[in-house]
């Protein structure tokens, strides 16, 4: 059985609502902390299921009221900003299993806008149930300060990676960022299909879209990866990672 919102939004199946985190594959990256029993059934109480946004919906919108974390459970979302002359800024790209919302917390507001760049279904976690929960769960209090320091510790990570770097450089360390993160789904870390455009991986590095398609030519060109639309597959591993100007670039980091 299916049924759809009364904006003709994408088909939800039940099932996938219903679906537990106790069950979920992307628990362990979200909120990956060792519960059992009552534990688990009063963190699944909590979790809500979101239907599924469509390209180019709107999770929240930049100083919006901080409610809820979001945890991506298939699809993508990007996160923007106004620059002062009005000119959007991607910050960062959110994979499956990877949370959205924890840059409000000290504010109480959203600093930025996601947007779904394809089909995303999450699920939204009240924040004060969460802090009400995680203060009888210690493992899961815990977790939140570790998920919190993590997050400001990657976007410092790859503010250095990427400055002062040339534009080969910044499209190697993106690459080689997405396989990674990739690989920690599961997925192939040298084979993988781009959720974002062309257009939003030039405006999250600060290049020219003209510059970055012949990036893209270039390293096709210098038999470094292969593309054909979205479709991404890095050959040169070796050669990539020299290229970033550091032998293991952003291993540790889980999102951009």
């Amino acid at each position: 059985m299916a049924f759809t919102s009364p904006n003709t939004g994408p088909r939800i199946r039940l099932r996938e609502i219903r679906e537990a985190c106790s069950t979920c594959g992307l628990s362990e990256l979200c909120l990956p902390v060792a519960l059992e029993g009552p534990d688990i059934e009063a963190l699944e109480r909590v979790v809500q299921r979101r239907r599924p946004l469509a390209r180019g919906d709107t999770l929240y919108r930049t100083g919006a009221a901080f409610g809820s974390l979001y945890a991506v459970r298939t699809g993508s979302l990007k996160s923007t900003t106004l620059s002062e002359d009005g000119e959007e800024q991607i910050t960062a790209f959110h994979l499956p299993g990877e949370l959205l919302g924890l840059d409000a917390i000290s504010f109480g507001s959203h600093p930025s806008t996601a947007e779904a760049l394809e089909t995303t279904s999450l699920c939204e976690i009240p924040f004060t149930e969460l802090e009400q929960l995680s203060s009888a769960i210690p493992g899961l209090q815990h977790q939140l300060l570790r998920i919190m320091s993590k997050e400001i510790f990657n976007e410092h990570e790859m503010l250095q990676a990427l400055a002062r770097r040339t534009a080969e450089q910044r499209l190697a360390i993106l690459l080689m960022s997405l396989g990674d993160r990739f690989a920690r789904r599961g997925l192939s870390p040298t084979r993988f299909r781009l959720p974002m455009s062309r257009h939003d991986l030039s405006n999250y590095l600060g290049l020219a879209p003209e510059t970055m398609s012949r990036l893209f030519k270039r390293f096709v060109d210098q038999g470094w990866i292969s593309a054909s639309g979205r479709e991404i597959q890095l050959l040169q591993i070796t050669a990539l990672r020299e290229l970033t100007g550091n032998p293991n670039p952003l291993k540790r980091n889980a999102g951009i």
